[in-house]
C-alpha cells in the first residue's frame, strides 16, 4: 500500500533519513522545512500522511497540528509528531493539538513502518467517504466536513476490558471526565459485551488474564459492523513485538504502562472524535443516496430508481420468462384541488395517496412516485388477471375514504384512474411495457375516470 508522506522538518539532515527510509519502501515522499509550509501542502490536498517535527523556529509544530485539525479541508489528515520531546506533558499537548500519534527520536524503523502502514489505512477509507460526501453537497445536503471538524470528541462510549484491579478502577475514574465508561473484567464475555453495546471506543489490555488479547481484536476485526470500531490498546514497555502486530490487525492507537491518565483520557478522545467523523461521512452518504432514488415529498422510489428497476426486472424475466404486471396511476382532476385547496393540500393529498399504495402491495413490489399526480407499481411474478385484481382493489381503497387535508381538520373525496399491462416472456423493453399501461390509463380517463382499463 504507496501513498505520499509529508516530511515537515527544519533540518534537511532528518528530512533526507526519513526519506530514505520511506521510499525504499515504495511511499513518495514529499518535504517542507516550515510551518506554513506544510499547511500550504496540505491544503492543496497533495499528501496522504504527515510526519511533523515539533521544534521548529517560527510556527512550532503543535501549532501547525492545531491549524490542520481545525480546518475542515485538512481534519482528516493522518499527523504523526517526530520528536525528540517525550514527557508525558509534551504528548499531552500534542494529542490535545490532534496528533495521531508520536514517534520519538531516534526512530525505530519498525515502529514507523508500521504505524504509517495503519494510518494511510485509515486515510484511504476516509478519502472515499469524503469523496462521496463532497459530492452529495450537490443535492443539497450541509457540509459534513465542517461539522465533523467542529466535533470535540466529548461523552464518547467507551468499553474498558482489562483484569478486576485498582489500574482499572483508576483508568475508569479517568475516563469518567468526559466520557461514558463501562467495564468488562471477564474476558470470556467480552465479545458479547462487545456486540451488544454501542460504544464508539474499546480499550483492550495486552496483559489480560485468561483470554488472548489478540485472539478478541480479531474477532472483533472479522465482523463488519466493527471493522470501523476504534480500538486503543493498553502494553508493557516489552509489548513492541505485539503491539507491532496488533497494529498490522487494524488497531488504532496504543499507550504505555504506567498510564497517564490525561494522555488516556486524550487518545481516547481522538478516537471518539475519529469515529464520528467517519459516521457523519458515511451518514451524510446514506442521505444522498436516499435523495437520488427518494421522492422527498411522498417517500416513495422516484422514477430513476423505478425505470432501472422496472430495466433489471424485465432483463430477467426474459431469461427466467417470469411475468410481471405494471399499472400507472393518476390522480383523478388532482389539479382542482390544488386550485380549490391550495398546493399544501395537494402535498397531503399526494403523501396520502402514497400511504395507501404503499399499504396495498407486498415487500416484492415496487410503488414509485412517477410526476406530478402520477404513480407506477411494478408486481413481478404477477399475471394479466391478478394485477387487474390488485388494481381494482386499489381503485376502491382511494374512492372508499376520504382525503384529509389542512392537518385532518377537512377530508374531501378522491377518485384514481389506473392503466394496467403485463409483461411475459416477449416483452423485455420497459419503455414499451410503459407505454401500455400508460395508453391504458388513457383510455380510462376517456372512458370517465375513476376505473380500471387493462392494455390491449
Amino acid at each position: 500500500m504507496t501513498a505520499r508522506i509529508l516530511v515537515v522538518d527544519d533540518l534537511f539532515t532528518n528530512i533526507k533519513l526519513l526519506e530514505a527510509r520511506l521510499t525504499a519502501e515504495y511511499f513518495t515522499v514529499i518535504s517542507a522545512m516550515s510551518g506554513p509550509q506544510a499547511l500550504d501542502i496540505c491544503e492543496k490536498d497533495d499528501c496522504d500522511i504527515v510526519l511533523l517535527d515539533v521544534m521548529m523556529p517560527g510556527m512550532d509544530g503543535f501549532e501547525v497540528c492545531q491549524r490542520l485539525k481545525s480546518s475542515p479541508s485538512t481534519a482528516h489528515l493522518p499527523v504523526v509528531m517526530v520528536t525528540a520531546l517525550d514527557s508525558p506533558a509534551d504528548r499531552l499537548k500534542g494529542l490535545q493539538a490532534g496528533a495521531d500519534d508520536f514517534l520519538t527520536k531516534p526512530i525505530n524503523e519498525v515502529a514507523l513502518l508500521t504505524r504509517v502502514r495503519s494510518l494511510v489505512r485509515l486515510k484511504h477509507l476516509t478519502d472515499e467517504l469524503r469523496a462521496r460526501s463532497l459530492n452529495a453537497q450537490t443535492l443539497g445536503l450541509p457540509d459534513p466536513l465542517t461539522i465533523a471538524a467542529a466535533e470535540d470528541g466529548k461523552n464518547g462510549r467507551v468499553l474498558l476490558i482489562d483484569n478486576p484491579d485498582n489500574a482499572v478502577e483508576r483508568m475508569r475514574v479517568a475516563l469518567m471526565q468526559t466520557h461514558k465508561v463501562e467495564i468488562e473484567t471477564n474476558p470470556a464475555e467480552a465479545m458479547t459485551s462487545v456486540q451488544e453495546g454501542d460504544y464508539e471506543v474499546v480499550v483492550i489490555s495486552l496483559a489480560l488474564q485468561a483470554a488472548d488479547p489478540l485472539r478478541l481484536i480479531s474477532q472483533i476485526r472479522a465482523q463488519d459492523r466493527f471493522r470501523n470500531l476504534p480500538i486503543l490498546i493498553l502494553a508493557e514497555p516489552t509489548d513492541e513485538p505485539r503491539i507491532l502486530r496488533t497494529l498490522d490487525m487494524g488497531i488504532n492507537d496504543y499507550l504505555i504502562r504506567p498510564i497517564d491518565r490525561n494522555e488516556l483520557l486524550a487518545r481516547v478522545s481522538t478516537q471518539v472524535r475519529k469515529k464520528r467523523y467517519q459516521d457523519r461521512l458515511k451518514d451524510n452518504l446514506t442521505a444522498s443516496m436516499e435523495l437520488a432514488i427518494v421522492d422527498p415529498l411522498t417517500k416513495l422510489h422516484n422514477r430513476r430508481y423505478f425505470q432501472s428497476h422496472l430495466a433489471a426486472l424485465l432483463a430477467q424475466g426474459h431469461t427466467r420468462g417470469v411475468i410481471a404486471s405494471l399499472m400507472v396511476i393518476d390522480i383523478d382532476h388532482f389539479k382542482s384541488v390544488n386550485d380549490t385547496y391550495g398546493h399544501d393540500a395537494g402535498d397531503e393529498v399526494l403523501r396520502e395517496c402514497a400511504n395507501r399504495l404503499r399499504s396495498a402491495v407486498r415487500g416484492v413490489d415496487v410503488v414509485a412516485r412517477f410526476g406530478g399526480e402520477e404513480f407506477v407499481l411494478l408486481m413481478p411474478d404477477t399475471d394479466a388477471a391478478a394485477g387487474q385484481h390488485v388494481a381494482e382493489r386499489i381503485r376502491i381503497s382511494m374512492e372508499r375514504e376520504g382525503f384529509p387535508i389542512h392537518q385532518g381538520r377537512q377530508a374531501i373525496n378522491l377518485t384514481v384512474s389506473i392503466g394496467v399491462a403485463t409483461a411475459g416472456e416477449g416483452l423485455k423493453n420497459g419503455d414499451a411495457l410503459f407505454k401500455m399501461a400508460d395508453e391504458a390509463l388513457y383510455r380510462a380517463k376517456k372512458s370517465g375516470r375513476n376505473r380500471v382499463m387493462m392494455a390491449a
